[in-house]
This record gives structure tokens, sequence and C-alpha cells, in this order.
């Protein structure tokens, strides 16, 4: 109960007003009644008693917390949430599901916090409530946030990854129409591009962001030019369906559980996984501004925190349909349960007579492994955007993820989480095409592919 309760102690400490015993933690009282009950005039005892009755209150409250949580939470003093109350984006995706399951199981209230999940309409419409400070933070696109901070992916502002949301789980989907021309796969997409000059048309969901990134790594990878030999457009990711439906374009690369859902609706099927496309890759982030870090260090820390006891509740699979009804609901992805639940199980079946169990299905914490911002992981898709023409010139890929990639944040709700770090901030992948990534060289690797702006 103190839990829930602690936002709101925190106000009455700002205030310098001393909530008074169960009614506080009952919420049977509020700041003004308090506030106007016995006034007191003396500006010197005022100020005396704002002081003494805020410790004095934290000292009581402190008492009821069991010696092992306290030192979890952020429970006293200069650690506590400097804002308690959060409005965090998602979009309507499968793997928004530990931002919306750190609020509705109370992951947030350990910590201090309130989040309050507030659904989203499109990925530049994150981007632009991010920037302008109406989103605190939101689950969202590793490549947007980059983007971003360098200008390419709208207005330029210093940003920040927080922490790794999940792993894996997205899917390029092809059109019934192209699989009855025979188009099933990478190689005998590229044979029909070839044979049959039209302007195929393929969607992605944000220009810097990562699904754009895994679909034109996968074309190139069979010899498809994304810009020359077909044609890209944006499309945010509840609409894919229904735009594939119309017959509105020829492929797309969405997160699920739209890549499902196409298949129940017998509009098209999956092509390829983007874990096939690179086995564990980084996805979606918990992503804010640099500013936000800078105001509000401790609430940035507890958010984290909040987040990485949400992943590790999702990745219990005994949790994994109960998670899945609770984000099919209307407010969250709004769906029906048996397009998430399927392939959050790591059941897949590709809509072409396919069926297998994925042992790399979308993943949220993995042992500890997800959530950890990789500092190569930043620089790939800064190589990737160098590569696609959106960068004009090479950055300095390693500086521009230290400043992005806030690992002191991360170390230190890992810490309180008592979640493993890995050794080092870079990781080492080879992709669908035999190309190895380890950061180690990353102008290099960004100039040395075939196919290329």
């Amino acid at each position: 109960m103190w839990l829930s309760a602690w936002p709101r102690f925190i106000h009455f400490l700002d205030k310098g007003v001393r909530p008074e015993g169960d009614a506080f933690l009952f919420g049977e009282r509020n700041v003004s009644d308090t506030q106007d009950k016995a006034p007191i005039q003396d500006p010197g005892k005022r100020d005396f008693m704002k002081k003494t009755a805020g410790l004095s209150a934290a000292a009581a409250l402190m008492a009821m917390v069991p010696p092992g949580v306290r030192s979890a939470a952020w429970a006293a003093g200069s650690d506590a949430p400097e804002k308690p109350r959060l409005r965090v984006g998602f979009i309507p995706l499968t793997d928004c599901a530990s931002v919306v399951m750190a609020s509705v199981k109370g992951f947030d209230r350990k910590y201090g916090l309130t989040i309050t999940p507030s659904k989203e309409a499109s990925w530049a419409a994150v981007r632009d409530k991010l920037v302008n400070g109406e989103l605190d933070a939101s689950h969202v696109l590793y490549g947007l946030i980059y983007g971003v901070q360098l200008g390419i992916g709208g207005p330029k502002k210093d940003m920040a990854v927080l922490a790794t949301i999940n792993n894996n789980g997205q899917a390029i989907t092809l059109s019934k129409q192209l699989k009855d021309k025979g188009a099933v796969d990478g190689a005998s997409l590229a044979r029909l591009v070839k044979a049959e000059p039209r302007e195929y048309t393929f969607a992605q969901t944000f220009p810097t962001g990562t699904h754009a990134m895994w679909l034109y790594y996968w074309l190139a990878a069979y010899g498809i030019d994304p810009f020359r030999d077909v044609k890209n457009i944006v499309v945010p990711p509840p609409q894919m369906v229904a735009n594939m439906r119309v017959g509105n374009m020829d492929g797309f690369c969405v997160g699920e559980p739209w890549g499902a859902r196409a298949i129940r609706d017998n509009i098209g099927f999956t092509a390829v996984t983007t874990q096939d496309i690179w086995k564990d890759h980084p996805e979606k982030v918990l992503g804010t501004s640099a500013e936000f870090v800078q105001k509000y260090p401790n609430t940035a820390r507890a958010m984290v925190a909040a987040i990485l006891d949400a992943s590790k509740y999702i990745d219990d699979m005994k949790n994994r349909a109960e998670v899945a009804k609770v984000i099919a609901a209307k407010s969250y992805v709004n769906t029906d349960y048996d397009s998430i639940v399927g392939r959050m199980h790591g059941e897949y079946d590709n809509g072409n007579g396919k069926k297998w169990d994925d042992p790399n299905y979308m993943k949220f914490f993995n042992g500890g492994q997800v959530g950890f911002p990789y500092l190569s992981d930043g620089m790939w898709f800064l190589t990737q955007h160098k590569r696609w023409g959106l960068l004009k010139a090479h950055p300095d890929y390693l500086a521009v993820a230290k400043q992005v990639n806030r690992i002191d944040i991360y170390r230190d709700a890992a810490t309180m989480t008592k979640t493993p770090l890995p050794k080092s901030g870079m990781r080492s992948s080879k992709l669908i095409d035999g190309v190895v990534w380890d950061g180690k060289d990353p102008a290099r690797y960004a100039d040395s592919f075939k196919i290329k702006a």
C-alpha cells in the first residue's frame, strides 16, 4: 500500500505538508484539504514546521517498508523520482507490452512512479511529442531516436535511449498476389522484380526506423535496390493490413501482431521474420529526450527499473497468455487475442504451409540480455542511415552512441532490479547476408555494401 501512495507522498513533501495517519495511505485526503486545516501564520514557524513535518512523515513511512524493498525502491531524499507521474507513449504493437504491463501490474508504483500509457497514432506523432515534451518517454523505434539526434528524421534534438525494450518479433509480409506469381521468399521475389518490371510498392513505418532498415537490408541481400528497383512508402503499423487489403502495397515490414493478422485475414504471408535477418536484433527502445534525463535523472532510473521488472514478468512464459489478453484490448493494440498469443509463444505459421516453433521469438528480458543499450546497436543504425543516403557524411559513430545510449542510467536501474550486465558495450552479430557487424570499423562497414545510395 505504501508503494502506491508514494507519488502522492512526494507531492506532499514538495508542498511542505505532512500527511496525517491512515487517511493519507488510503487516499482519503488531498493536498488542499490538508493545507486548509490549522494554517500556520508565523513565516519562521511555518518554514520549521514544513521541514520537520516532511522529515517526520518520511521517517514514519519508511519505517513501514521492509528493508529489502527499501533498498530497491527510490524511497527517500535525493533518490526520490523528481517527477512521479509520467506519460509514456506507445504504438499498438505487441512489443508495447512492457510499458503497458509496468502500469497494469503496478511495477511502476514499486519505484514511486505512476505511468500512464499513451496510445499514439504514428511514429511521427511519437517523435513530435517526445521533442515538444508532450510525452515524457515512449516505446519507440531505435532508429527514430538516432534520426532525431542527427536531424535526419525530423526536428533535431538531443535524445536518449534508456533501455532496449525487446529483441526479435517483426516480420516482412508479402501479398497473396506476389505468392500467386511465385514470389515466396527473397530470391524468388528478386527474380519476379527482374522478369516483370513494374512499380512494386513496399511499406515501412518510419524513414529512419527499424522496420525500414530491416526491409532495405533484406531486399538488398537478394539484389533488390530498395530505392531504384521498388518504391517504398511510410504507413503507420495498425494501418498496414488494411492498406494491403485494398492493394496499396505488395509487401510491408512491421512489428507483430500485424504480420500474423495479415495471415489470419488471408491477405498475405510471412516471407521472413526479422530474427532470421538478424538473430536477437535490437528493436524498440525506451526513448526520451536528453533534456528529460538531465532534469529528472532519478525518474529516468526508476522508469527503467519498472520496465525491467515488467520485462521479466513478460518473459516468464506462464504469463504470456495473460499479457496477450491485456494488450489485445481496445485501449492498447486493439486486435483479437489469437493474432497476438501464438507468436508471443514462438508458435509460427507463415501462411504458406510452414509451421514451426521459433526459439528466437520476441524477447523482452532473456536473462537480462535484452535491455542493455549496446553502443554497437546504436552505431549499426547510423551505418545504415549512411548506407542509404540519409546521412551525407560519416558521423563520429562511437561518440554519437555514447551520447545517446545512457548506459549510466541503465546500469543504476539494473543494479536496483538485480539485472545482470554484459562485460562490454559492444556485441558481435552475423546478419542474413553473412556479413558480421561488431562495431569495430563502422565507416568501412557502411561503405562495404554493394547496394547502397
